[in-house]
């Protein structure tokens, strides 16, 4: 084989004269399920009818470095520079801590650029603003942190567009009961165009899968706190393999190797560094500390310190940079660990070694880097290859061609309820819990009758009811906040809207409550001997999913709100439990202090209106011994219960109790989508043009 007289990056595929390694399509050889030519040209038709952006054709002797196309394929080519990302004097400040507190400074100064084809890695000991400054970059910063400074793609400020710009954050967050297969299925139902085929799409993410080194695990399932299930580094790759699927223009990774080991971590970042290559994507990386290996794939290097540039620059550079600063990196030492060692100032009693007359502690060594890159040798370097980038067009970032909202809110539905129905501790955990409180209150209860005392045993069946059942859905507070998670990340990549997930959400939701609600509600119900009568028994039922079905609702505000198991589990209990005690069981309507009590939590509370559906239900037709002690050979009516004893609102009809808690499950789902689009319109006008996504 002939060897090119130009020597190959490292990470660079030994080149094949007789076929490209690198076809459109075709992926990395061991990901092709077929070897000829005609299945290539076929997938490679395919994937550019999926993709419609690229820019770079297949040419012959394409082996992973660009090369210079040829004329015969120059009509092929899409006149797209790629993405130039610059930024300039980009400083980042948090709120103090305590009132009155001077803010603190994250970033001071950061100046950079990162062009198509290339992987730029930002690196640094712990607490110098890695991740900050790339969440700046992708428009991510939170809430309470200010950003000053210019940040431009190809030269103007634009908004980051869903399928031109993906970001891999550090946290894994997946459903732990979907298949590696199942998981990239749905996301690419999802992502990739409602107009390309299902056929093509599972084909697209098997190949996806496959580069990736995850066709193994496949059909292993995620597995959390029940189940143990794929590895660490299988979930890294796997959370980036679903931002991968739209093959976008710009991507952003957090701590890509993070749980990986050393060949993990070289194998898939020479992934990306071979599709960038090969597709022109724009790639920066939040990396900790990288091999040798995953090092030499780097193309450029920015270096922080203290929330300071150390060096930024090509990454072969930076080696002499130390060695002319007199931080020589010793023979046989990785250059990154000898980086960040002499710039890791957690461990400043130990001192850096130095060319110099003497050795300099970390700080010394952090203001001498810095110092040095201020040279004109080095900063006019990056200032003027900013300003080349300024001046470079390019196609604006434009919003890709996603799923229709019918079908986001299908694939939601029927992901949600697969989860649901693997999850033990969604739902048949607390089906179990609902069938043993069903069997204890109907032997307790057994058959109570239609004496005088019968009537107080009702009552206490309907509040143990309401309030008991209702009570145990906050068991689900987990998952609640597992999907809340899930739905975060999802979102802000943006793979679908909040009005998707709250409807796929009930959907899928409300066979699991009603089956919750049916059968507990039916075994209580004749255990106990209550009014007969399938009329009687249906709205009884239905009333208990009414109520499972809000509190539902409630608990998933609060997991918005709250995202912690701990305290949502207490803040969900002590507002169920405030509600109970304004619900007119505990303490009569007419006995309740007008002031706060009464009004409003009486008339906010939906014990109120279930306890009431459920009494109407229950004595309307009903008749009863009066107290003997009182009135002999007397009767009372269920009527006069309701009204004289339990002073129930008889204006209106029970049906009207059951449409009041409908709209009380509207509203609560209505607050949900509120908190979360008024959260996302806050971060918005924080980010102002840079925002991610915005809808």
């Amino acid at each position: 084989m002939a060897v090119s007289s130009s020597p190959l990056p490292r990470w660079a595929p030994t080149p094949s004269p007789s076929r490209p390694l690198w076809r459109w399509g075709g992926g990395t050889p061991d990901a092709r399920t077929g070897g000829g030519s005609g299945e290539a040209a076929g997938a490679g038709r395919r994937l550019a009818r999926m993709f419609p952006w690229k820019r770079r054709p297949a040419v012959a002797g394409f082996d992973g470095v660009e090369v210079a196309p040829t004329q015969s394929a120059s009509t092929d080519v899409v006149d797209d520079p790629g993405v130039f990302l610059t930024w300039e004097d980009v400083c980042v400040t948090v709120a103090g801590g305590a009132y009155g507190a001077q803010p603190v400074s994250i970033l001071s100064g950061i100046s950079g650029h990162a062009g198509p084809g290339e992987v730029l890695a930002i690196m640094g000991p712990s607490g110098c603003g890695k991740t900050t400054l790339l969440d700046t970059l992708a428009g991510r910063i939170g809430p309470g942190v200010n950003e000053t400074g210019l940040i431009l793609i190809n030269g103007r400020r634009e908004k980051l567009a869903f399928g031109t710009s993906a970001y891999v954050t550090q946290d894994n967050v997946l459903m732990s009961t979907m298949s590696v297969r199942e998981v990239i299925y749905y996301s690419a139902q999802l992502q990739l165009p409602g107009t390309m085929p299902a056929a093509e799409k599972c084909e697209h993410a098997d190949s996806v899968i496959r580069e990736m080194g995850l066709g193994d695990a496949m059909d292993t399932r995620i597995g959390g706190r029940m189940t143990k299930g794929i590895s660490g580094g299988q979930r890294k790759r796997l959370t980036i393999c679903i931002e991968m699927l739209t093959r976008p223009r710009l991507l952003f990774l957090d701590e890509p190797t993070s749980g990986l080991d050393s060949a993990a971590s070289y194998h898939v970042m020479s992934h990306i560094a071979r599709v960038a290559a090969r597709e022109g994507m724009t790639v920066v990386a939040a990396v900790h500390q990288p091999s040798d290996d995953v090092f030499d794939i780097f193309h450029s290097l920015c270096l922080l310190a203290s929330g300071r540039t150390v060096f930024f620059g090509a990454a072969s550079d930076a080696t002499q940079f130390f060695t002319q600063s007199g931080f020589p990196c010793p023979q046989l030492r990785n250059p990154s660990d000898h980086f960040l060692r002499t710039i890791n100032k957690d461990f400043d009693e130990e001192p850096v070694e130095n060319s110099k007359a003497r050795e300099k502690t970390a700080v010394e060594a952090i203001d001498i880097l810095t110092d040095a890159y201020q040279s004109p040798a080095y900063s006019e370097k990056t200032v003027n290859r900013i300003v080349e980038m300024k001046g470079i067009g390019g196609a604006p970032f434009r919003k890709r061609e996603q799923a229709s909202f019918s079908t986001k809110v299908f694939v939601l539905t029927r992901r949600s309820f697969v989860n649901m129905h693997r999850d033990i501790g969604y739902y048949w955990m607390r089906l179990g819990i609902f069938l043993g409180i069903g069997i204890c209150l109907g032997t307790i209860f057994y058959q109570v009758g239609h004496s005088y005392g019968s009537i107080q045993s009702r009552c206490e069946v309907i509040m143990y009811t309401t309030a008991l059942l209702t009570f145990m859905a906050i068991g689900g507070f987990p998952s609640f906040v597992e999907d809340v998670k899930v739905f975060r990340r999802e979102r802000l990549s943006g793979h679908y809207g909040v009005a998707e997930f709250v409807i796929s959400n009930t959907l899928s939701a409300t066979p699991y409550l009603s089956v919750i609600a049916v059968i507990p509600g039916a075994m209580m119900y004749y255990l106990t001997g209550l009014t007969k009568g399938a009329d009687h028994f249906a709205y009884f039922v239905i009333n208990l999913c009414m109520c499972t079905l809000l509190v539902e609702s409630m608990m998933m505000i609060i997991a918005v709100i709250v995202p912690d198991f701990l305290m949502g589990i207490i803040v969900g209990a002590g507002v169920q439990g405030v509600m109970m005690l304004n619900g007119g069981f505990f303490r009569l309507p007419k006995d309740l202090p007008k002031p706060v009590w009464k009004y409003p939590c009486y008339y906010i509370s939906f014990h109120k209106y279930a306890v009431q559906g459920f009494y109407k239900n229950e004595f309307i037709g009903l008749t009863f011994p009066s107290d003997q002690l009182v009135e002999k050979n007397a009767t009372i009516s269920g009527l006069q219960v309701l009204q004289e004893k339990l002073q129930v609102e008889m204006g209106y009809s029970k049906w009207v109790n059951i449409a009041i808690l409908c709209g009380m499950i509207v509203v609560y789902r209505m607050m949900f989508f509120a908190i979360v689009k008024i959260a996302e319109e806050v971060r918005t006008k924080r980010r102002g043009m840079r925002c991610r996504w915005c809808k």
